[in-house]
């Protein structure tokens, strides 16, 4: 599973370093949500778990930056590839401000994530998160 992760970090670096700079998340979510559609049935956290530690193997060896936004999304992709289906989140934490990204199961557990992530509210997730607003009615 290390050289699948590997591949898949590779991908995410390269989507993260071509082009501009300021394009780079948008290339980023645009990676995510064309592999979501290929998922099909959802990961337990025990696939999550042999996913992200699979790609933190696979990131010692690689050269330069690999921190959580790599990791996240190196390890949505490597279980997109079996069709299985995560939570990519990007969020903020507050005083002092923080961003942070991690995968989460389909009912919300973070896995392999300290307890202090807990304080960060998510910004964005794919696949997007149904808030209920659909529901209300006006």
């Amino acid at each position: 599973m290390t050289l699948r992760a590997g591949v898949a970090l590779l991908v995410v670096l390269g989507a993260l370093s071509a082009g501009q700079g300021r394009s780079r998340m948008a290339r980023l979510l645009r990676l995510l949500t064309w592999a979501t559609r290929r998922t099909r049935v959802n990961a337990s956290a025990d696939h999550l778990m042999e996913a992200v530690n699979a790609v933190r193997r696979a990131g010692t060896v690689m050269p330069g930056r690999v921190a959580c936004l790599e990791e996240s999304s190196a390890a949505f992709l490597l279980l997109a590839m079996g069709r299985k289906r995560v939570t990519w989140c990007h969020g903020a934490a507050a005083d002092p401000v923080r961003l942070h990204a991690w995968v989460e199961t389909d009912d919300g557990q973070r896995v392999a994530e300290p307890s202090s992530t807990a304080r960060f509210g998510v910004l964005r997730a794919v696949p997007e998160r149904d808030n209920g607003s659909e529901n209300r009615r006006a």
